[in-house]
């Protein structure tokens, strides 16, 4: 690797933190900031507080304990900026896609925020862990991290004591993950963040307050629901969705690609019947189905919500773009340290989250800079 493409990194880097200078008013924090988010982003294989350390030469992980738990710095600000950066370099207004999707953090102990025996889809059973709802942004350009939310289930929230051990303050109460997602979907809203569309999995499409809250808003959405889950046909009737599926003729199936995938496109067979005639003008209601061409008896469904007239292929599109916040972990987790952290308080959950987050949309950034490089280049030589 050259001298200049190395300098010309290091560049991008610093211009990039300097984005969110502001939100350090110290220049102690500023810098371990750095440190820290640089240390995210480097080969060690484990990223807590003390390999971190290490990796700025530190003699002891003290310093890095600080930046989360102790300086005073703004972090629903820098996670802010950093869906700021993210829409700036990868933001479609008509493609773009908001994706809900929540993560398993395991771990040992009854101490840190939010930790205890529930679901896992990590580790897929239940496990001691903590769980993080996250909003990702997608776009034909790039995928990136842009909110997140600690869960706390009720039995902390039913205990202030414990609550406060961990930091968790008296004004948080318990909400349900769903209304998590709204809460972080809002304030992309608030914030202007340019999307088409939201897709979630059947944890938040089965709540019918969710999507209604959704419809309401006018927000386009391709979620999912469990084969049991009821829809209203054009027969002003309450029918569960796989009837209504089944009773579809052979034709009315597309073998259609929902988007790219390690293997090529992802291929499936998927129909759309038309729901709930009793709708506001303009809107349309849809019931898609996605059908496995190796296994037909393997279906997913997906109740559907969007301007009239949208085509079969952009209700498939919608609904492919979810694995994109799955690519989103995967990334994080292997190359921003998203899971690696050793902290217990709710405050340094958030901060050490944020800033994954932030190393995540550096890469994400960049690769985006370096495709468009890479594009101009192939132009220039033709």
């Amino acid at each position: 690797m050259s001298v200049e493409l190395v300098a010309g990194w290091s560049a991008a880097f610093d211009a990039f933190l300097g984005r969110f200078a502001g939100r350090f008013p110290r220049v102690e924090s500023r810098r371990r900031m750095r440190w820290y988010v640089k240390g995210l982003l480097s080969e060690v294989e484990r990223k807590n507080g003390w390999t971190l350390a290490e990796a700025a030469g530190d003699s002891g992980p003290e310093g890095m304990q600080r930046l989360l738990n102790f300086y005073a710095w703004d972090t629903d600000g820098l996670r802010d900026d950093v869906s700021a950066a993210v829409v700036e370099a990868i933001g479609d207004a008509e493609d773009g896609v908001l994706i809900v999707d929540e993560t398993g953090f395991l771990k040992k102990g009854t101490k840190s925020a939010g930790v205890g025996r529930q679901y896992s889809g990590t580790a897929g059973r239940i496990e001691n862990s903590q769980i993080g709802v996250f909003l990702a942004y997608a776009s034909p350009r790039g995928r990136a991290l842009i909110d997140r939310e600690l869960y706390l289930p009720k039995s902390w929230t039913e205990d202030r004591d414990r609550c406060r051990a961990a930091g968790i303050g008296d004004e948080v109460g318990f909400a349900t993950k769903q209304m998590l997602a709204r809460r972080m979907i809002e304030r992309a809203l608030e914030a202007g963040v340019p999307f088409g569309w939201v897709t979630a999995d059947e944890l938040y499409g089965n709540d019918t307050m969710f999507r209604l809250w959704l419809e309401g808003l006018e927000v386009p959405h391709v979620v999912a629901v469990p084969k049991n889950a009821m829809a209203v046909s054009f027969d002003l009737l309450k029918v569960r969705v796989h009837r209504l599926i089944t009773q579809l003729p052979d034709t009315a199936w597309e073998r259609l690609s929902s988007g790219a995938g390690t293997k090529g496109a992802r291929m499936s067979d998927w129909a759309a019947v038309d729901i709930r005639p009793l709708r506001r003008p303009g809107w349309g209601h849809w019931l898609l189905a996605r059908r496995s061409i190796a296994d037909p008896s393997d279906i997913a469904y997906y109740i559907c919500f969007g301007p009239v007239g949208t085509t079969l292929q952009r209700l498939v599109s919608v609904a492919g773009a979810r694995w994109a916040v799955e690519e989103c972990f995967q990334t994080a987790k292997n190359e921003t340290g998203l899971d690696h952290y050793q902290v217990r308080g709710y405050q340094a959950w958030y901060r050490h989250i944020t800033l994954s987050m932030t190393a995540l949309a550096f890469l994400v950034i960049t690769r985006e800079i370096a495709k468009k490089g890479a594009s101009r280049s192939a132009s220039a030589n033709r």
